[in-house]
């Protein structure tokens, strides 16, 4: 049975288990509802929540740990000849399961019959011919050994889809029956509920904080793997971007990190003015008719797709650039550069410092508008002296908003920047930035152990520890201004 008919059957049993509640808490109050301590929805949510959700818990758990066993288990069952190191065994695996599905392909197209897989350890030439002639071939490199593992896995998993939807079933079976027993007059059954709630808040405040962790830290082991097998110094200090995957690297990351830093500044110093200026006009200035016009045409820029944004890199803004500015003044010949990517990635990140600013000014209290007018002050000077001090925060929040989207960008960076590591002032030339280079070191058919895929997470790192600056340095400046104001 499939995890989404067995979460639709435990679904469909806690929606009868909610009204069976309900039903038979009318029932004990006699036909009056009053002498109840909780309202019968109360009670019907309570066998809705315990069908429900210890199953789901259940569930959740079965998926994550069933892989983990089955595969510890199919490991041990390929030779060490086959799989000698780590890597091999990563490879032999997918191998593995990508012969598990299609037998599973095969049996339910009716190539293979299921009964005769036991069988078909010597042939394994025939099993080749009726995988393929599903879409699935067999590289050289596959051995009868996978194609034995393969039956073994296809076996477990099928073993664990019976168990799981057993565990699942009788697990929400059980809860259904305790919850339903409990449905008296005198069942508190509204506190229950809420302590119910309270409880599934809390885990859902906790899985984002272990998300949130388990991202940091899988950054931090897979560094401090790359670390042992390349020089930290070399890394964090070397000026040559050269991966080579047959060896002799040169992974230093100064050109990426000053490649990504120069794209970035050059996209803030096109969004930041714009968007600030934009938001000062529609709070401040603007008609309501216009407002309601002009705001939605701007929070437009935000939802058209980033690669929109690299073919415009890439076709109107780079060459305009290029014969208009670059060429004239002996700058560069490429259309690809640091100031097309800055230019469009700042037009992308407006929405981002417009909007937040817009609503934040429009946060600051009408009080402190109508005192400074009445003291003498101009509409301009009410906004730079009182207005846009009090929104600082706020406007900062959004400024580092928009600098973190524009850290992250990718595909602007492709189109538009090119794909060059190289430290240079010239804004006209192609560079590339460290997410750049994190798709391309992951992208491929290789080993994932080596240092030039590994260095991914080093760079990730690098970039996480550069925004968390970011955030410090913006949290700092904000307590600053606070100070002055409260």
């Amino acid at each position: 049975m499939s995890t989404g008919l067995l979460s639709l059957i435990v679904l469909a049993l806690a929606a009868v288990g909610f009204i069976l509640g309900r039903s038979r808490a009318v029932q004990a109050s006699g036909g009056d509802t009053r002498r109840l301590h909780s309202l019968p929805a109360y009670h019907g949510l309570i066998v809705f929540l315990f069908t429900a959700v210890p199953a789901f818990l259940v569930l959740v758990l079965w998926l994550i740990v069933q892989p983990m066993v089955i595969e510890g288990q199919i490991r041990s069952m390929i030779p060490d000849s086959l799989a000698p190191d780590a890597a091999s065994q990563q490879l032999a695996m997918a191998d593995v399961r990508r012969v598990a599905d299609g037998l599973d392909l095969a049996i339910a197209q009716g190539k293979i019959d299921p009964d005769a897989l036991s069988g078909m350890r010597a042939d394994f030439s025939d099993v080749r011919s009726r995988l393929a002639e599903v879409g699935v071939a067999l590289g050289s490199d596959v051995k009868p050994a996978i194609f034995e593992a393969a039956k073994s896995y296809r076996s477990l998993n099928g073993m664990g889809s019976i168990g799981r939807m057993v565990a699942v079933l009788a697990t929400a079976i059980a809860g259904f029956i305790f919850a339903a027993r409990r449905v008296n007059r005198d069942f508190r059954a509204r506190n229950a509920s809420e302590r119910f709630m309270i409880a599934a808040l809390f885990a859902a405040s906790t899985i984002a904080i272990l998300t949130t962790l388990g991202i940091v830290l899988s950054l931090v082991f897979e560094t401090i793997h790359f670390f042992t097998l390349y020089s930290a110094i070399d890394f964090f200090f070397g000026t040559v971007w050269n991966p080579q995957f047959r060896g002799g690297s040169e992974l230093g990351i100064l050109p990426l990190l000053w490649g990504t830093m120069y794209v970035s500044v050059i996209a803030l110093l096109v969004a930041v003015p714009i968007g600030l200026l934009s938001a000062i006009y529609l709070s401040e200035y603007a008609t309501k008719r216009v407002r309601t016009v002009v705001k939605p045409l701007i929070e437009i820029l935000a939802g058209i797709p980033t690669i929109v944004y690299g073919l415009f890199a890439l076709i109107t803004v780079g060459p305009i650039l290029r014969d208009y500015f670059a060429q004239p003044l002996n700058l560069g010949n490429s259309s690809s550069s640091v100031m097309t990517a800055g230019i469009v990635m700042g037009i992308m990140v407006i929405p981002f410092v417009s909007s937040l600013s817009d609503d934040i000014i429009n946060a600051v209290p009408q009080s402190l508008r109508d005192g400074s007018l009445g003291l003498g002050a101009t509409p301009s000077e009410t906004i730079r002296q009182v207005v846009l001090p009090a929104a600082l925060p706020g406007v900062v929040g959004a400024i580092l908003l928009a600098a973190s989207r524009a850290i992250g960008e990718t595909m602007i960076v492709v189109m538009g920047a090119g794909a060059a590591a190289k430290l240079s002032l010239n804004p006209f030339e192609a560079m590339t930035t460290i997410t750049v280079k994190i798709v391309s070191q992951l992208t491929g058919d290789t080993e994932f152990a080596s240092p030039e895929t590994l260095v991914a997470f080093a760079l990730g790192l690098t970039l996480f520890v550069v925004t968390l600056g970011l955030n410090i340095f913006a949290l700092y400046i904000v307590r600053k201004y606070r100070e002055q104001y409260e």
